[in-house]
């Protein structure tokens, strides 16, 4: 199985991981109050490379966040991921944002409702099923009381926009994983070693 570096960087969480055989080797991430991409990402690399005792020409493909997000953390991943794959002549593989969110909590029945901030009451968010297929597209929208409302199922809302959400939308059965914050690349292991195998570059 193939060594794949993935990359997270679509939020304030600057996040690295290595994985081979689908399951994350090392990990290392950071969130901070303002965005320290630029300065930590490549450090995180070398760091994740130096402990797993690689070297860059060790790894198969790099996995990286596509969004949505933040504009300048992603162009800060994606230009990192392309520039490595360019110069190591290795697949890039791309993974939705929002689905590495809904990967972060475990349901029985019901929907996953992940969300990202997108300033004032607006938010990305998709709907997921409990399998994490996605049934419902990627949309920026506004939270109003009426959001979400016609959905009568257990609903799991993740992300950052979960306490802003909170102050406006509220049914018994709505539900807000408080501790899943932000998307992390521990996440996107499983998921990009599946398109790997399936050259889902």
């Amino acid at each position: 199985m193939p060594y794949i570096l993935n990359i997270e960087t679509s939020t304030k969480n600057c996040s690295v991981a290595l994985a081979k055989d689908g399951e994350a080797v090392v990990c290392k991430e950071i969130a901070e109050m303002g965005y320290s991409h630029a300065e930590k990402l490549h450090v995180f690399i070398e760091e994740i490379l130096s402990e797993a005792n690689l070297q860059f020409s060790d790894l198969n493909a790099i996995a990286v966040s596509q969004g949505p997000g933040s504009y300048t953390g992603l162009r800060i991943g994606v230009s990192a991921a392309k520039g490595l794959c360019y110069a190591l002549d290795i697949p890039l593989i791309a993974v939705d944002t929002l689905e590495v969110l809904a990967s972060q909590i475990s349901i029985e029945e019901g929907l996953i409702i992940p969300m990202i901030d997108a300033r004032r009451m607006e938010v990305y968010s998709a709907i997921f099923d409990k399998n994490y297929q996605k049934i419902r597209d990627t949309k920026a929208e506004i939270l109003t009381q009426e959001s979400f409302s016609e959905l009568n199922q257990m609903i799991y809302f993740v992300g950052d926009s979960s306490q802003k959400a909170k102050t406006i939308i509220q049914k018994e059965n709505f539900i807000f994983a408080e501790n899943v914050i932000y998307p992390s690349a521990n996440q996107m292991t499983k998921k990009k070693a599946t398109l790997y195998l399936q050259k889902s570059f």
